[in-house]
């Protein structure tokens, strides 16, 4: 019967396996073009454009945009936020997710539990989430001011103060993130042969820094470029935080890049000085991430 099945089957040639092949690849390439490329280079001919939402014509004006952002305070202020945010997110998130995965790892009971709670602000709403950091770190009802009261300490304005509030939204950038590159530590740290450390043992290495140190670390390496990587291009993307806790306030103390391209496409209609900071903004990001990989790719072991 099978083999009567084979029989009947219609066989393709060359010709129509490739055909076959462009046609389950089409959709895909549709969506590559429709919803990335064509949307990119548009965005790249609109930055040289001054095109402004909603007119009827735009005109072609070289880097007159570019020149403008030079001479723009607010975006030397949103840039000079975001590296800061960035410098502050990325090492302390990364940091404290592989101390807490090292934790994990080690402790006999629990780690579902635990890996559950870190993971928690990942799978959380962004815009619910800050909307309960806005109650917990309100200057007069907030718990966390009430609980400083408790030690004799007055607690600031977190989110309206100029003094406090990028980092007040770096913290809440580093609890979001510390939970997803918890998980990724975890994954790298199961697939280390525990045989490796037992070895190390039988050969001296009686130290549990000295076994991170000379075992874990080295073999952790591709998960470690990969969570800088994920956690950079997280980092630089901030917008949602701020767009529903501070609008950028106050007095720009907590504008960055996305939210100034927001509110310059979207606010001010002009998509045209919009597009510039997005190209300014992909540049940031291709440039970190060609450092980052130039920097630590040569120092990563491969299994």
């Amino acid at each position: 019967m099978s083999e009567t099945m084979a029989l009947a089957r219609p066989r393709l040639g060359a010709g129509g396996e490739a055909l076959a092949g462009l046609m389950l690849c089409l959709p895909a390439t549709l969506a590559y073009l429709l919803l990335l490329l064509l949307p990119t280079l548009a965005a790249v001919l609109l930055a040289f454009t001054d095109y402004e939402l909603g007119a009827p014509a735009l005109a072609w004006i070289g880097l007159g945009n570019f020149e403008e952002l030079l001479g723009d305070q607010g975006f030397r202020i949103a840039l000079r936020n975001t590296l800061v945010y960035v410098s502050i997110v990325a090492p302390v998130s990364i940091a404290g997710a592989l101390a807490l995965a090292l934790l994990i790892e080690a402790a006999a009971r629990g780690r579902a539990l635990f890996r559950a709670v870190f993971f928690l602000p990942v799978v959380s709403l962004p815009v619910a989430m800050a909307t309960a950091w806005q109650y917990l770190l309100h200057p007069t009802i907030g718990p966390v001011n009430a609980v400083l009261a408790q030690f004799g300490v007055a607690g600031p304005a977190w989110l309206t103060s100029s003094d406090t509030v990028l980092l007040s939204l770096a913290f809440i950038g580093i609890w979001e993130a510390i939970g997803f590159n918890l998980v990724l530590f975890l994954a790298g740290l199961t697939a280390i042969p525990r045989e490796l450390h037992q070895a190390a043992e039988v050969d001296g290495v009686t130290s549990a820094w000295e076994r991170f140190r000379l075992v874990t670390w080295p073999l952790l390496g591709p998960t470690t470029l990969f969570v800088v990587t994920i956690t950079m291009i997280r980092a630089v993307r901030v917008f949602d935080s701020v767009a529903v806790l501070t609008q950028g306030g106050p007095n720009r103390a907590s504008e960055v890049l996305l939210y100034t391209m927001y509110t310059e496409g979207f606010t001010f209609f002009r998509l045209g000085y919009s597009a510039a900071i997005t190209l300014v903004f992909l540049a940031i990001v291709l440039a970190l991430m060609l450092l980052q990989t130039k920097v630590l790719d040569k120092r990563v072991h491969y299994g």
